[in-house]
């Protein structure tokens, strides 16, 4: 039976061509007496010499060999990298648009410094697309708003109450939003995200529970889509005190007094891993760091 090591290094004197040249360029380190010994040992084996020493040339039985062996010894280190990559850990992470583009990536940085060489997926979605993926366990985690029943075994961390805020366009002639709220609402257009999400059921909550109401004219697909409607002056937009996402030179922001915030948590299922572990540490402390203010007891307490 042939040596497998034997043909190893009869791929890198082929390759090379010779034996010292293979000794320089082998990936790891081998004496050229060894090689040399080991080679004699393969020539023997097969009763056949592979290639001329002075100068180097396969004889056609070396050729032969060397094309057999070639795809396999020549493609090891490309297929270990696949199978590396394939099978690093892997951290899955839904939550809306803008906590992926302005937050997640500085958690992520901070994650890596600890446990490099995972893989990344993320998906943005609403919250009950947040919920499906996590009890489809299409992603790993979920940063979504509170408030309604958790997803069944769910588990919950509380990060972050951010304020409500109304968003008017520079020029118009609102100062506060109370001075707003307290006027013929309906023939400003309010635009804001669809009603079950909790940024729109909190503010139509809080109106009904007021005796007022203020309907939808343009319902938005992100709070980044709000802002912008604003500053092009098509109404009035409901979203959250995070300046990364209301900020405008052409947007006013109101804060809404009084009304409640939307608190924000991260969910998941079951015992985490040691990287999603190390991940909800490092968003508890982020949002810590972030939000001081407004930041929630992970406790839950």
């Amino acid at each position: 039976m042939l040596n497998i090591h034997h043909l190893e290094l009869f791929y890198y004197v082929a390759k090379f061509g010779g034996i010292s040249a293979a000794v320089r360029n082998m990936p790891y380190g081998i004496q050229q007496p060894a090689v040399s010994a080991q080679i004699l040992q393969l020539e023997e084996n097969l009763g056949l010499i592979l290639f001329e020493r002075q100068p180097f040339s396969l004889t056609r039985e070396g050729k032969e060999l060397m094309e057999f062996i070639e795809p396999f010894f020549g493609n090891l280190e490309s297929v270990g990298e696949r199978l590396r990559h394939n099978f690093a850990p892997q951290l899955r992470i839904g939550a809306a648009e803008p906590v992926l583009r302005h937050h997640l990536p500085k958690v992520i940085a901070r994650v890596k410094a600890t446990h490099p060489g995972f893989r990344l997926a993320v998906r943005s979605g609403f919250q009950s697309e947040l919920e499906g993926w996590l009890q489809s366990r299409d992603v790993d985690l979920a940063v979504t708003p509170l408030g309604r029943k958790a997803p069944a075994h769910a588990r919950v961390t509380p990060l972050v109450a951010l304020p409500l805020v109304l968003l008017v366009h520079k020029k118009s002639k609102w100062k506060s939003a109370d001075a707003l709220l307290k006027t013929n609402k309906s023939a400003e257009p309010l635009i804001g995200l669809p009603p079950d999400e909790a940024v729109s059921e909190l503010f139509q909550t809080e109106l009904k529970r007021r005796k007022s109401s203020w309907p939808w004219t343009t319902e938005a697909s992100s709070l980044e889509l709000i802002t912008q409607y604003v500053a092009n002056g098509d109404g009035v937009g409901v979203s959250i005190a995070m300046p990364e996402i209301t900020k405008h030179r052409d947007v006013r922001v109101l804060p809404l007094d009084g009304f409640p915030a939307v608190e924000l948590g991260v969910l998941w299922l079951g015992e985490p891993s040691p990287l999603l572990r190390l991940t909800l540490q490092e968003i508890s402390t982020y949002v810590r760091e972030t939000w001081p203010e407004h930041a929630l007891d992970p406790s839950g307490a």
